[in-house]
């Protein structure tokens, strides 16, 4: 049947699992009208505030070069224009003053631009006090705001005055300011449109970036945590989707591991319950005092293996989920091991447990996680008294480099095509073999996190006593 999952459908431990996953993922994304939409609205944005941005620096350097420049602009007119009106001045002074106004008319009828003679008083509103101040003395004062030129005619009360320079007279010169600002105008679209095609080719694959990290969000926040998330167009988000990636990846880990610890336990948990009911049960039923005392001491049997299981699936769960930082310091390897191997002899009892570190060079010192590395150590000890018949030997050696411990015991050995998934957890041989000696699989995965802390590994492999050989090796020297 496939569509619509119906609530039978959905299992106790797949709501739980997507609950996790939610309260390790949340994330809170805006609701788009549309892809298209928002894309067209962020390149408008973009567009404008770019755009603006440029026009606006490009008018203001533009206002301050003009600016500077000014004064470069006004000495080159004065000179431009010295000449021409020099003549102007020497021919009006061939004739009488009363004749100037006339004479100006004619000699305005030959030029492209207007002439005229004002009363200087006339223009101390017109004129700025540094220009009233050159025509007093007998310079150029240029007013750049109607583009006309001021000159005082000699000692007189009159003035001279050539402009505005762009008159109907000619053409050419009325027209440049308009062709001037068509051509301004013009070019400034152009920018604008080139700018615009340039954006777009290259908001484009930014913007389906984002949406395909959206979606990836998304699916992930949703509890699909097989999503993957594309390969980015774009260098700017290729890191973040290999972080999400790996953040989805991290996600499934932190799962699985949930599911199977809880898996596990859930099943691990059913013996030692189920034997302190039935001990309870025979409790009730007998006055017997040494049969009630065997089944008290069987009760406190099964709350310590309680007890040792929860300890247990703490650190396998705390190894997995934290991959805590390794801090490495020096010991003397000898010394170090030695102590370790004594230090749970006595839960060996009657096994024979030697420790052989002949084939170390003398006084070597090793680096390892004094917290960390004792829990790896410790556990394929436990594995060995467990299977072990009589004996248990321990040696070490330094292959290159690396450091390696051998826990060797004389039991039944480990078939070759099961030492890779003992280090698995909650993984066990056959029942013969596991319901004898107790056990929860997590001992061995504990230690292979350990050395992987260490950036080493734990194997197993034929023992030279017989039984099973477990190995642990890392670098000596970090």
């Amino acid at each position: 049947m496939t569509g619509t999952e119906t609530p039978a459908d959905r299992s106790p431990q797949k709501e739980q699992n997507q609950g996790l996953a939610r309260s390790l993922f949340r994330v809170s994304l805006p609701r788009w009208r549309g892809s298209r939409y928002s894309l067209s609205r962020l390149f408008f944005n973009f567009y404008l505030l770019a755009m603006g941005s440029f026009v606006a620096i490009a008018f203001t350097a533009d206002f301050v070069i003009s600016t500077a420049q000014r004064g470069i602009t006004d000495d080159y007119a004065r000179r431009f224009m010295r000449g021409t009106i020099t003549l102007i001045e020497d021919e009006l002074f061939r004739h009488p003053r009363r004749e100037w106004q006339k004479r100006i008319k004619d000699i305005d009828e030959k030029f492209s631009y207007k002439l005229g003679i004002v009363e200087r008083i006339t223009l101390d509103r017109t004129l700025t006090p540094s220009q009233v101040t050159k025509l007093d003395a007998g310079d150029i004062a240029i007013d750049h705001d109607g583009d006309i030129m001021y000159h005082r005619l000699g000692t007189s009360s009159q003035v001279l005055v050539v402009g505005p320079l762009a008159s109907n007279r000619n053409p050419e010169l009325t027209d440049r300011m308009p062709l001037e600002l068509r051509l301004r105008l013009l070019t400034w679209s152009l920018i604008g449109v080139i700018f615009a095609i340039a954006l777009w080719f290259w908001i484009r694959p930014i913007w389906r970036d984002l949406e395909a990290l959206r979606q990836t969000a998304r699916d992930l926040g949703d509890g699909h945590f097989d999503t993957h998330t594309p390969s980015a167009r774009t260098q700017l988000f290729a890191p973040l989707s290999d972080t999400m990636n790996s953040m989805a990846e991290r996600i499934r880990q932190l799962l699985a591991t949930h599911r199977e610890l809880s898996c596990g336990i859930s099943h691990e948990l059913r013996t030692p319950i189920a034997r302190m009911r039935f001990a309870l049960e025979m409790l009730s039923e007998t006055d017997e005092h040494a049969e009630r005392e065997r089944l008290w001491a069987m009760m406190e049997a099964d709350l310590d293996e309680l007890d040792q299981l929860i300890d247990t699936s703490l650190t396998y769960a705390r190894f997995e989920r934290e991959a805590p930082e390794a801090h490495f310091s020096s010991v003397k390897f000898a010394e170090w091991l030695a102590d370790e191997v004594d230090s749970v002899r006595l839960l060996g009892r009657r096994l024979e447990v030697t420790v052989d570190t002949s084939r170390l060079p003398e006084n070597i010192c090793v680096d390892l996680d004094r917290k960390a590395m004792p829990y790896a150590l410790r556990n394929l000890l436990r594995n060995a008294f467990k299977y072990a018949s009589q004996r248990i030997s321990v040696n070490a050696e330094l292959v290159g480099n690396d450091i390696h411990i051998h826990v060797d015991d004389d039991g039944i050995g480990i078939p070759p095509e099961e030492r890779e998934h003992i280090f698995s957890a909650f993984t066990r041989l056959d029942r013969s073999r596991d319901r004898s000696t107790g056990g929860y699989g997590l001992g061995l995965a504990i230690a292979r996190r350990v050395l992987e802390l260490h950036g080493g590994t734990a194997t197993a492999d034929a023992s030279p006593l017989g039984g099973a050989r477990l190995t642990l090796s890392w670098k000596a020297h970090q």
